[in-house]
């Protein structure tokens, strides 16, 4: 489609455009040819309403339910050692919340519903914290307190500002950068866009040089408004039907062992295990998908749902994952909340080899990415799953991998690096979060810590390292005969526990000497048949009462067999 033409279709409007898109949909469905997503045009900016994105009005909806929850925040914690100017910093942060409209952007509720309210650029100021006068285990104890208590305090949707930052000055010329945003303006992919684009600004800014970064030809709310209007009618439909063969009559819940029983509403308390593999099981695993014509998402996803359907005896498994959603090209450099969910459906029996189980897997995943337009509640509202508040619908466990990690950026004078942000919110049951790093794949096991201990989910992650290691070496192997035991938790359920073999005198039967240790202790605490802690003296006169009898013990006619 031409440059002129691109114009023409952004001056219609709203109602006009829809029109045009809709006659295009039926001239291609006539034609016979799938039809094919529109160029996202810039829409002006002349006051007119600006809709939500599926995914900012679904954010916005929960908002309602709980406002001004951290559940949604996304913290982000960079290093920074080396001479910082800090007006530098500023003025490349002020460039940026200019640059991208999502980074100055709230929400106001209307008679239509929900907008998008877009402010005109200001400066920013950094509230620095100064931590010099502290060193040792006293410093770390006080960094940790702030970055937590940062990430855990809320936004306010309607008055914002929807982003914050500040310094941490831990000596003099070591820093800890925090920036922490909601989710209804960013999600993953765009931090890495924050940390890049700030690492040109003050390079720029630094040296007196304007902004290196070219305009932007799109903002995310260009992004909303054509996403509401291509997604909808036929093009919709056509989506949804091929989600409703994959996942009809799943189960809605996956029967995970937990420590304690689901409370009756859903907590979003949280921690996080973290996880590494070792470079040598990585690379094997990487050639294993490679030879099977799998990417290493494929692969990791297959092993986690195996070990879901060993810890749950299910073999209907559905797994959530998240999706990049900047399938075109002139999405990749914008700032805002493109991530979808994609559910997946695995068929595990302990019959099947994991090699066919990948195949399985690699089929579906295909599938889905080729679908993935459909917002993840559309799928909630099609497939009408029960409703409960004591889990997530369609699945209570996902699995992701970064196959694109952010690397370490160097400023003038200054290197980053980007720091641990230790979870207490999670969203769901259980996530696997896995990243593609040198020394091999690593990441964490979020889990909800109203219903799993701490120990659980390491025991988990022994599991799953042993599985993989199993998959690589010997992909044909049935899953029902894949290995979970840790090297020390077989010696310890296999030989350990099991060694119960003590002497005793052969020349008696066991009723006497029962008999005999009663007698010498009869007041020593013994477990009743209802489990209950009694004495010996109490268990017996319990029994005499119950049956008239003396205890079996001392019945008489009792005789060795």
């Amino acid at each position: 489609m031409s440059s002129d033409a691109d114009k023409r279709i952004a001056a219609l409007s709203p109602e006009k455009r829809a029109l045009l898109l809709k006659q295009l949909r039926q001239q291609q469905a006539q034609q016979g040819k799938p039809a094919r997503a529109p160029v996202i045009a810039s829409r002006p900016r002349d006051g007119s309403p600006l809709p939500l994105s599926f995914a900012q009005q679904r954010l916005w909806f929960l908002d309602q339910l709980e406002p001004e929850s951290a559940l949604y925040n996304i913290p982000l914690a960079i290093e920074l050692k080396g001479e910082l100017k800090r007006d530098a910093l500023e003025r490349a942060f002020t460039a940026l919340q200019e640059r991208h409209e999502s980074l100055r952007t709230t929400f106001r509720t209307t008679e239509a519903g929900p907008v998008q309210v877009i402010a005109p650029p200001s400066p920013l100021t950094l509230d620095v914290v100064d931590l010099r006068t502290l060193s040792g285990a006293a410093l770390q104890d006080e960094l940790h307190r702030l970055v937590r208590e940062e990430s855990l305090r809320p936004f306010h949707l309607t008055r914002g500002p929807l982003v914050r930052a500040s310094l941490l000055r831990t000596q003099e010329h070591e820093h800890v950068l925090l920036v922490t945003m909601h989710h209804a303006i960013s999600d993953g992919w765009s931090m890495g866009v924050v940390i890049r684009e700030l690492a040109a600004l003050y390079d720029a800014f630094l040296h007196g040089r304007p902004s290196p970064l070219p305009p932007l030809a799109l903002q995310y709310a260009d992004y909303a408004a054509w996403q509401r209007e291509w997604l909808q009618g036929e093009t919709l439909e056509a989506q949804l039907k091929w989600w409703k063969e994959q996942l009809s009559g799943a189960p809605d819940v996956i029967a995970l062992p937990t420590d304690r029983p689901r409370p009756a509403v859903q907590s979003s308390r949280g921690a996080k295990h973290f996880v590494q593999l070792p470079r040598e099981l990585s690379e094997a695993l990487k050639a294993l998908g490679q030879k099977e014509g799998a990417t290493p998402f494929m692969t990791l996803l297959a092993a986690w749902q195996v070990l879901l359907a060993r810890y749950t005896g299910q073999d209907d498994i559905r797994v959530g994952t998240p999706i990049a959603g900047r399938n075109r090209a002139e999405l990749e450099g914008l700032i805002g909340f493109f991530i979808n969910t994609l559910v997946l459906r695995a068929r595990v029996t302990p019959e099947l080899t994991f090699r066919q189980v990948l195949a399985q897997v690699r089929e579906r995943a295909l599938g889905a990415f080729a679908h993935q337009e459909v917002p993840f509640e559309k799928l909630v509202d099609l497939l009408q799953p029960v409703r409960s508040l004591s889990h997530s619908p369609l699945f209570q466990v996902m699995f992701s991998l970064q196959n694109a990690p952010v690397s370490e950026l160097v400023m003038p004078e200054v290197s980053l690096r980007t720091l641990r942000v230790e979870a207490q919110t999670t969203k769901f049951e259980l996530t696997l979060s896995l990243s593609d790093t040198p020394t091999g794949f690593s990441g964490s096991i979020e889990y909800n810590t109203d219903l799993f201990d701490a120990a659980t989910v390491e025991r988990m992650a022994g599991h799953l390292e042993v599985l993989l290691q199993g998959i690589a070496a010997n992909p044909d192997t049935k899953v029902g005969r894949l290995e979970l035991l840790t090297a020390e938790e077989r010696q310890r359920q296999v030989v350990a526990w099991n060694a119960t073999r003590t002497a005793y005198p052969r020349e008696q039967c066991v009723h006497t000497l029962v008999s005999a240790q009663v007698e010498r202790t009869p007041d020593a605490v013994a477990l009743d048949f209802a489990g209950e802690q009694r004495t010996y003296r109490q268990v017996e006169t319990r029994a005499i009462r119950a049956s008239g009898w003396r205890s079996w013990w001392r019945m008489p006619g009792w005789r060795c067999w």
